[in-house]
């Protein structure tokens, strides 16, 4: 297609009669793979004599046929752009993305990005020279800060993602050959970058396209010190070189003239982005290379002449940036934010912290504190726009821009570090605004500085909940200070009062009318006229649920508070709110079953408001999207509430049921997890599994081969609970057949040589289901489960895989021992299969313990898999095989004996545990009066680090495929509580069942097995004969207690 046809295309694309439109698209994507359309696409957006609407079609045409093309995804995939067309583009791109128009520079800057990432440094090993080349050309220099922007941004974070001892994730790059690139790069370009740089803050009174080019270079130098400082900069004189100029940036007033009047254009403006840019740079350099404590020993050098040389000159500097503020300036909320970061990095560093000490009452008090307090911009948000004030408040992303949020950070470190000069000082003034506040006629109020001193009190909470004389002062305070902002004309106060009274919720009340005239307001504040109040009321009131000792306290007003929640929830989409309902849900537990299909019904409309919300932003992290996933954990909250009232859960059904079906397609991938989680609840508590719910096992299934291989632990549960509570069902239907469909589906995801053992996990632990609930009834399914388990045993190499395979084969064996050894024979496979479990029986380690089988359940499978080996004939089972059948048993009966008894003792001991645990607040919280913070932090940090070990060890224990701890001696817990038919079965009781069974059909064969065992053995087997005739009476007295219970209920 030549160049007029082609544009004559794009301009139809255009048109607002949509047939015009689908035929031109049509045609261009008939023409798209065609020899030299790209380069036509490309002639057609640097034409400045083309209509710009038909060159901005173009472009986006371009960006995305470039995206989806220039680089196949899969290795053997066919190129579909000829090398010269590549060639070409790479050629005229260069040139010319400088120089077309700002709408269309953005598109070709994300073709570059593709092209840069697929073919630098292969297939375009000259780019850097070209880029080299033109910075040295004065009329080619954005253009090749423009593309160089772009080629160091592929570096900036590739790299191995490594989560610390302490949990926090660091980035580094996998290898020093990563670095290569990014340091060839520097050693190219920077001393360029260095002189243009200079050039540039040389010019009196620049322009605005000066404020562009500085702003790339700074680009350029984040990029490639974001992760590594490269080593050319290493050298002092070079480093220097730069610092100099970005000092000279930071001390530098922006130019007054051409500054825009509008806020949101402000803070945009040129020369405010080169300032946020330069003070990023220098944050980055503070917080990652300049900080002695975490530098590894090759930075060293580097962080101690940060130190020395540079990071107090930056905190000077910042300091008269924020006074701008003071004087009653402009500076950019993001830059605020930004330099109260530094200084709140400052403050644990006693050289910097001296330096900041001189200036730190004017910085509290004068900027700090003002601006913590409600404000203009506040005021006009929450008159005009109060959904968005809700938003902005409760969004994490805005906290990172937000100057009151630092200012909040920068007053809890600074008492939480340094409190002993600081935290009285501070409370004083806090103390000093409530008094002027309550002396002042109503008319002259400080409404705002109250504002702002609740915010701190609030801020504060945690240091002063543990800090005497505060802590003993602070129901006082709340009585005299907060609660009465409850009934306050100003809106925002009762917002705040509200939030604060929350944040105190659980100390220990002196006089509990204090905590019930607080909860009160609280509930109040659910009807306040103002959304912001309610908003902020919801928040509170989840802290006092928590806290709650008496619930007749909200009791009796419980349907009326549901329905408030349910008018807000219409109202706005916060996952706060549905956060509290879960806490609410999970306090009053069965007490729900009243509301419980109201409750549904009313979360149900609100995840489908807050879907369609999301969709239309098409934003993962709307608010919209995490307010849906909180709905739909709310809705598993009540569901697990009402576990033992069977009848809800047909009532709830049809509620459900439109959510299930959806939301277990594709258009449900972002909530998937939770979605299943109700799915499991409904198939385990439901008295049936009806009709309805099985049309979702076929939408599972589909998913599970086609994307959500990930969720296939998740869908183990639902799926185990249909074959085990529908075995009827899941037996006879034929329409669809259920026992194909699994099968299809676990020969699948066996055989699939892509898929790693640990992804496979569940699929023998569903074949375990299958044999164990449908005994003698699936005899047909034996042989095809057998052969791809043993093929799949073949080639894997994980443990707990391993385990889980062979425990299909002692289910098998325990389905039916006849069967199931024929078809090991038929396979021949007998005498390798059963060669490799014995010896996984007897591998042990240094310690005793034993490497494989380690749950409970694990060797209850294999003792009863071995033990219905044993009334077996002798032309089935040799009596070579049966002693070693019978001592393998006998081994593992003691073990599984050992391990039951140990989980009783820890059970027991968790009993004990739980009873200490009962504490208040204030028995919990350490007295830090007299001590500094950071003292009291670093013990703190300390008991905090025992605690998450401990979790850390538990967490281990109950992770069944942990098998690469190699340093952990302990046997894993049961990770699931798992239920199934077994469980009525005593392994004891069915061993001693199977010898004697053994010993009437066959006495001399009994009788030739008991004088081969020695001594030790004859032990053990007495001692489980014993044992088993002990388990008989426990078992018959447990019958008889049930019996009994049943009867008086």
């Amino acid at each position: 297609m030549d160049l007029h046809n082609l544009a004559v295309i794009l301009q139809a694309a255009l048109s607002p009669n949509p047939d015009e439109r689908k035929a031109a698209e049509n045609n261009l994507n008939q023409f798209q793979y065609a020899p030299q359309h790209l380069v036509r696409l490309l002639q057609i957006i640097v034409d400045n004599n083309c209509d710009m609407a038909v060159r901005q079609v173009a472009s986006i045409h371009f960006k995305n046929f470039i995206a989806k093309n220039w680089a196949p995804l899969e290795p053997n995939e066919q190129q579909k752009i000829s090398q010269s067309d590549k060639d070409m583009v790479r050629d005229h791109i260069l040139v010319f993305v400088a120089q077309v128009p700002p709408l269309l520079r953005v598109q070709l800057g994300e073709c570059l990005k593709t092209i840069i990432h697929a073919d630098y440094p292969e297939q375009w090993p000259h780019l850097l020279d070209w880029v080299k080349h033109n910075l040295q050309q004065d009329q080619q220099v954005y253009g090749a800060l423009f593309v160089l922007r772009i080629l160091s941004r592929k570096y900036e974070y590739q790299t191995t993602d490594i989560t610390s001892m302490k949990g926090y994730r660091n980035y580094e790059f996998k290898s020093d050959e990563e670095r290569t690139p990014v340091y060839h790069i520097v050693e190219e370009t920077f001393g360029h970058l260095l002189n243009i740089f200079n050039k540039l803050v040389q010019i009196a009174n620049p322009s605005l396209e000066i404020a562009d080019l500085i702003k790339l270079i700074c680009k350029i130098f984040w990029s490639s010190i974001y992760l590594e400082i490269p080593k050319q900069l290493f050298d002092p004189n070079v480093f220097n070189a730069w610092m100099i100029l970005f000092l000279n940036v930071l001390e530098r007033l922006v130019p007054s003239e051409g500054e825009p009047a509008d806020p949101e254009l402000r803070k945009s403006w040129g020369w405010w982005k080169v300032k946020k840019w330069t003070v990023h740079i220098l944050n980055r350099l503070y917080t990652r290379f300049g900080d002695l404590k975490i530098q590894n020993p090759e930075n060293k050098a580097f962080a101690q002449m940060f130190q020395k040389s540079y990071a107090g000159k930056i905190l000077e500097c910042h300091l008269n940036l924020l006074n701008r503020i003071r004087v009653g300036g402009y500076l950019p909320d993001r830059i605020t934010n930004l330099v109260l970061q530094y200084l709140n990095n400052s403050i644990s560093k006693n050289s910097m912290y001296n330096l900041l000490q001189p200036r730190l009452d004017v910085l509290l008090f004068e900027i700090v504190f003002p601006l913590m307090c409600f404000n203009d911009n506040d005021q006009k948000l929450w008159e005009e726009d109060p959904h968005e004030y809700v938003r902005k408040g409760y969004d994490i992303i805005e906290d990172l821009y937000s100057p009151r949020t630092a200012s909040m950070d920068f007053v809890s470190e600074l008492v939480r570090k340094r409190g002993k000069e600081n935290l009285q000082k501070f409370i004083h003034f806090i103390v000093g605004i409530f008094k002027r506040y309550d002396e002042t006629p109503m008319e002259f109020k400080p409404y705002r500085q109250k504002d702002g001193a609740l915010l701190a009190i609030g801020a504060l909470c945690d240091k002063l909940k543990q800090t005497e004389p505060y802590k003993s002062e602070l129901e006082r305070m709340l009585v005299q200070h907060v609660f009465p902002e409850f009934s306050s004309p100003v809106g925002h106060l009762r917002a705040k009062a509200a939030w604060v009274a929350g944040q105190y919720a659980h100390i220990n009340f002196s006089d509990q009318n204090n905590f019930r005239k607080a909860l009160h307001s609280v509930v109040a504040g659910l009807r306040d006229p103002e959304l912001p109040v309610r908003v902020d009321s919801v928040f509170a009131l989840r802290s006092f649920v928590e806290a709650c000792r008496d619930l007749n306290e909200i009791r009796p007003i419980l349907p009326q508070l549901l329905d408030e929640f349910f008018k807000l929830m219409n109202e706005v989409e916060n996952e706060d709110l549905v956060f509290t309902l879960e806490t609410i849900v999970d306090k009053f537990g069965e007490e729900m079953a009243p509301y419980a299909l109201g409750l549904c019904q009313n979360l149900a409309a609100a995840f489908w408001r807050c879907m369609n919300t999301a969709e239309a932003e098409e934003d993962a992290d709307d608010p919209g999207a995490l307010a849906a996933v909180g709905c739909l954990r709310a809705i598993s909250t009540i569901l697990e509430s009402v576990s033992r009232l069977p009848h809800l859960f047909v009532q709830i059904e049809s509620t459900l049921l439109p959510i299930m079906r959806r939301m277990l397609t594709t258009d449900g991938q972002e909530v998937f997890e939770e979605v299943l989680e109700i799915v499991s609840y409904m198939t385990f508590f439901s008295p049936t599994i009806s009709l309805d719910m099985w049309s979702l096992w076929p939408l599972m299934i589909e998913a599970l081969a086609d994307w959500a291989i990930d969720f296939f632990p998740n869908i183990l549960v639902p799926l185990d609970n249909y074959i085990s509570r529908g075995t009827v069902h899941f037996l006879a239907c034929k329409e669809p057949d259920y026992q194909q469909s699994l099968w299809t589906m676990i020969s699948s995801i066996m055989a699939d040589k892509n898929l790693e053992d640990a992804d496979i996990e569940p699929a023998p632990k569903l074949i375990e289901v299958v044999f164990q609930n449908c005994k003698g009834q699936v005899d047909q399914w034996v042989e095809p489960y057998l052969r791809i388990t043993v093929d799949r045993l073949h080639r894997t190499e994980k443990p707990y895989l391993k385990c889980l395979l062979m425990q299909v084969i002692a289910d098998a064996l325990f389905y039916n021992s006849s069967l199931t050894l024929s078809i090991l024979h038929k396979l021949g496979v007998a005498t390798e299969v059963f060669n490799l479990w014995f010896q996984m029986l007897q591998q042990v380690k240094k310690s005793g313990v034993r490497v494989n089988f380690k749950r409970e359940h694990d060797k209850k499978v294999c003792c009863l898999g071995l033990t219905a080996l044993l009334p077996l004939p002798s032309d089935q089972l040799p009596g070579e095989a049966l002693g070693r059948v019978f001592k393998a048993t006998l081994d593992l009966l003691v073990a599984y004996k050992d391990q039951v008894a140990e989980s009783a003792k820890e059970e027991e001991a968790e009993d004990d545990d739980d009873m200490d645990g009962f504490q208040t607040d204030d028995e919990d919280d350490g007295d830090g009066s007299d001590k500094e913070m950071g003292v009291d932090a670093e013990d703190g940090d300390e008991a905090d680090s025992i605690r998450l070990q401990k979790l850390a060890a538990q967490a281990r224990s109950f992770r069944p495929n942990d098998e690469d701890d190699d340093d952990s001696d302990d046997d894993y817990s049961d990770d699931e509580e798992l239920q199934s038919p077994i469980d009525e079965v005593d392994p004891f009781i069915f061993f001693v069942d199977a010898v004697k069974a053994m010993q009437a059909s066959d006495p001399l064969r009994f009788q030739n097995l008991t004088q081969t065992l020695d001594f030790h053995y004859q032990a053990l087997a007495n001692g489980v004969a014993q044992h088993a005739d002990q388990r008989r009476l426990e078992i018959e007295k447990e019958k008889m207690e049930k019996a009994s219970a049943a009867a008086s209920s």
